[in-house]
């Protein structure tokens, strides 16, 4: 034994290969083991062997390597009685049991085997059933024991262990003050569903009141794009490349290394590490592998909800997440350089983006900022992270009952200070709005003479939309980092008419909005005629408007 047997266990299991896994759960063994390879680290094991002791006897399960390797690290301590690790961030497969798991932990940790007065639990997800799912697994397992029973005061809302004070509550998304809360340790359930922070900065910042806060974020993939999980996977990948050194967050990421791995039901396990023990889940997946085969939207859960690799419906989606993040490229520097606006406009008081769109290198460069009403009736449905997205200066907010045309207008003229635009793209929806603002900065809007105003029809989305399609699968879209364009993409569908004509248009109509996509999509119907400035050119020959 190096560490601990049950630490030990686990890593021998995947460092010999017994067990199926990815990529990066050898990371995050090998933090583990350099981490524990410290002499100011401790491991208190006889507190893991009562954790694994006490709750098989309780809960009536054996628990499983995985799942003894986690308690094993819950009780890794720095010299100075810090923990090793505070967060644990379990990313799994459905069906591998990671809620009664967690159920299981919260129970113990509010106990005396634990040890730690007032070591309070809350579970929080986004909704009251999901919330209710590990608090109900520890409720019954009360009720059934009259032992249990005996050490516990429990209600439908509320479990309290008597001896140490501790109690389990769970939380649902409605919580809006920190007031009253202590918790010890909290438990995020399916972080896939947090489209903003607004839950997890409430009962977060009430940690640090008692000794020894910990975390947990447990969760599927899902279909939430740009929330919470997106950035915890972020962060996630910069600790297992060693990017981040300092973080006490370790990442327990099971998924598939390569979506093609899916067709061998022996790699399925790198997605969920209990799949060899549940004889009666292997039989569903099974099934439910064979009829993916014939319903995409079945292709599209297994492989999300069951592999950990996101897709989305392919009927609809423009293109995979994958090909949507491979739009976050850097920017290259283009002062100077020709390019085509376009805008979207369809509606006053709701959203609105203009952009320019550059071709380099063989690569379509999308440089865009939109403009949100205030007064919006939708803004209520939508759980993005507008305001902090706005604060990284993708957006900008506009008091009052609609957006002025000549703030689009205003910002094409500053733009053209540093940039040649040759012509605008924009639907005709709101031309006659648009056409004085844009006229006083510069804009040729006289429809009987030669104008530099294109607008785009169904007719231009049909011819343009194999070119985009093909742009997004060879990774030929920059966006540079814009969780907004990634977000505006991720929302729009393409509509097929019984003739095979493709136009885009949005996923839901009050919740997802589309407006930066549409405004690219205008702009890539002139992009035939966009020469490419990523050859050596003269710049100084090009006029450019001004105001």
């Amino acid at each position: 034994m190096i560490f601990n047997k049950y630490i030990d266990e686990y890593i021998e299991l995947v460092e010999s290969g017994e067990v199926v896994t990815n990529e990066d759960i050898k990371k995050s063994i090998k933090i583990v083991k350099n981490k524990l390879s410290q002499s100011n680290v401790t491991i208190e094991a006889e507190k893991i062997e009562k954790a694994v002791e006490k709750i098989e006897e309780y809960f009536k399960f054996t628990l499983l390597p995985w799942e003894r390797f986690i308690i094993g690290l819950i009780h890794c301590y720095y010299d100075d009685g810090t923990l090793a690790w505070d967060t644990f961030f379990l990313y799994m497969g459905r069906g591998g049991g990671k809620n009664g798991f967690i159920s299981a932990v919260s129970w113990y940790l509010t106990t005396s085997f634990h040890g730690i007065k007032e070591y309070n639990v809350d579970i929080v997800a986004n909704s009251e059933s999901q919330a209710k799912t590990s608090f109900e697994d520890v409720y019954n397992t009360i009720e059934d024991n009259k032992k249990l029973q005996k050490a516990f005061y429990y209600t439908k809302e509320k479990i309290v262990y008597k001896k140490t004070r501790s109690y389990i509550k769970y939380n649902t998304s409605n919580a809006r003050t920190k007031d009253g809360l202590r918790p010890a340790c909290i438990i995020f359930d399916e972080i896939h569903e947090y489209e903003n922070y607004d839950n997890i900065k409430v009962f977060k910042s009430a940690l640090g009141k008692k000794k020894n806060c910990r975390t947990f974020m447990i969760s599927t993939d899902g279909y939430v794009r740009e929330g919470v999980l997106d950035d915890y996977l972020e962060t996630s990948h910069s600790i297992l490349e060693g990017e981040n050194k300092t973080s006490r967050m370790l990442p327990l990421l099971y998924h598939l290394d390569k979506k093609e791995e899916v067709k061998d039901k022996k790699l399925w396990e790198k997605a969920n590490p209990s799949l060899r023990y549940f004889k009666d889940l292997q039989i569903v997946m099974e099934q439910e592998y064979i009829d993916m085969e014939f319903n995409v939207q079945l292709y599209t859960e297994f492989m999300t909800k069951r592999m950990n690799c996101p897709e989305g419906n392919k009927d609809v989606e423009v293109t995979s997440w994958e090909n949507i993040l491979a739009t976050n490229q850097e920017i290259p520097d283009l002062k100077g350089c020709t390019c085509i606006a376009g805008i979207d406009y369809m509606k006053t008081t709701d959203f609105l983006c203009a952009g320019l769109l550059f071709k380099y290198k063989g690569k379509f460069v999308w440089i865009s900022h939109s403009w949100i009403c205030e007064s919006s009736n939708d803004l209520g449905r939508i759980k993005a992270p507008l305001r902090e997205w706005e604060k990284e200066g993708y957006l900008t907010f506009i008091n009052g009952v609609e957006i002025p045309p000549d703030i689009p207008a205003i910002w094409l003229a500053q733009q053209a200070q540093k940039y040649n635009i040759t012509t605008l793209w924009m639907d005709n929806y709101r031309y006659t709005l648009l056409a004085r603002a844009l006229k006083e900065v510069g804009f040729d809007t006289d429809k009987k003479g030669t104008n530099n105003i294109r607008l785009a029809r169904p007719s231009n989305e049909m011819l343009i939309a194999p070119v985009i399609e093909s742009a997004f699968v060879n990774h030929n879209i920059i966006y540079g980092d814009n969780p907004l364009m990634r977000w505006y993409t991720n929302n729009t569908c393409m509509i097929t008419s019984q003739a095979g004509n493709t136009t885009y248009g949005k996923i839901e109509p009050k919740s997802r909005k589309t407006d930066g996509f549409k405004a690219f999509v205008a702009a890539m119907c002139g992009s035939t005629d966009l020469e490419d400035c990523g050859e050596v050119i003269d710049f100084s020959s090009f006029g450019v408007y001004t105001y």
